[in-house]
C-alpha cells in the first residue's frame, strides 16, 4: 500500500473515532435519563400507594368491612325508626286537627242547648195558660153567648197563666246571664237608653226617662237590647 492510501485509511478512522466519541455522551446522558425516570417513577408508585392505605386506615378508624357493613345496617335502623317516629307524629296531629275541628262543630251546633232546655218549662206554662180557656170561649160568637162572671173568671185565669209564663221566661233568662231593666224615673244615659220622643213634663226633671215602651236587656254587662223610652223635655 502506497503511503497516500495509508494517509487517507488514517485519517477516515479518526474521523469515524471522533464521530463517535462525539455521539457517546447523548446516548451515555438518554440512558441515565431513562434509568433515572424509571426508578423515579418505581419509587414513586411505592409512597403513593402507602399513602393512599394510609387514608383509608385513618378514614374507617381501622374498623374491618364486616364491622363497616354491622355500623351502616345499625345507622339505617335507627333512620328508619325515626322515620316511623314521624311519621306516626303527623298521623297523631291530622287526628287532633279532626277531633278538634269536630268538637268545636258541635260546640257551635249545641251551644243553645242548655238555653233551649230551659225554656221548655215556659212553653209548657204558655200550653197549660192557653189550655186555660174553654173551647166556648175561643170563639167570639160563642164567648159573647157566655155568662159575663163565667168570662171574667176565665180571664183571671188567663192573665195568672200568661204571667206565670212571663216569670219563668225572666228566670230562664236570668240563668244565662241575661236580664231586664226598666229604667222609669231614670236619668237618661244614651249606652243603656234610646229616647223615642221627648215630651215636656211639668212635675218631673227635664232628661229622665218617664215612659218605658220596650224593656232593656243587659247580658252580663253588656247591652243586650237599649231601653226604648220618652224623655221629659225641657220647658219652653
Amino acid at each position: 500500500m502506497s503511503a497516500i492510501a495509508l494517509i487517507k485509511t488514517a485519517a477516515i478512522s479518526s474521523a469515524r473515532f471522533t464521530a463517535v466519541q462525539k455521539a457517546t455522551p447523548s446516548l451515555s446522558w438518554a440512558v441515565r435519563r431513562t434509568y433515572a425516570t424509571d426508578k423515579g417513577e418505581g419509587s414513586a408508585e411505592v409512597p403513593k400507594q402507602a399513602t393512599t392505605e394510609e387514608s383509608t386506615e385513618k378514614a374507617t378508624g381501622g374498623k374491618t368491612t364486616e364491622e363497616l357493613t354491622a355500623a351502616l345496617a345499625e345507622k339505617e335502623k335507627k333512620l328508619a325508626e325515626i322515620q316511623d317516629a314521624y311519621l306516626r307524629c303527623l298521623a297523631d296531629q291530622e287526628n287532633l286537627r279532626v277531633r278538634t275541628r269536630k268538637e268545636i262543630t258541635q260546640t257551635q251546633d249545641f251551644a243553645i242547648q242548655k238555653f233551649a232546655k230551659d225554656l221548655l218549662d215556659t212553653v209548657d206554662i204558655l200550653g197549660m195558660a192557653l189550655q186555660s180557656v174553654p173551647e166556648g170561649l175561643r170563639n167570639k160568637e160563642e164567648a159573647a153567648k157566655q155568662d159575663l162572671e163565667k168570662l171574667a173568671d176565665q180571664l183571671s185565669n188567663l192573665y195568672t197563666g200568661v204571667s206565670m209564663t212571663e216569670s219563668e221566661l225572666l228566670r230562664a233568662l236570668k240563668r244565662h246571664g241575661v236580664e231586664r231593666y226598666n229604667p222609669e224615673g231614670e236619668v237618661f244615659d244614651p249606652n243603656l237608653h234610646q229616647a223615642l220622643f221627648q215630651a215636656p213634663m211639668p212635675d218631673k226633671e227635664a232628661g229622665t226617662v218617664f215612659s218605658v215602651q220596650k224593656s232593656g236587656f243587659m247580658i252580663k254587662d253588656r247591652v243586650l237590647r237599649p231601653a226604648q223610652v220618652g224623655v221629659v223635655a225641657e220647658q219652653q
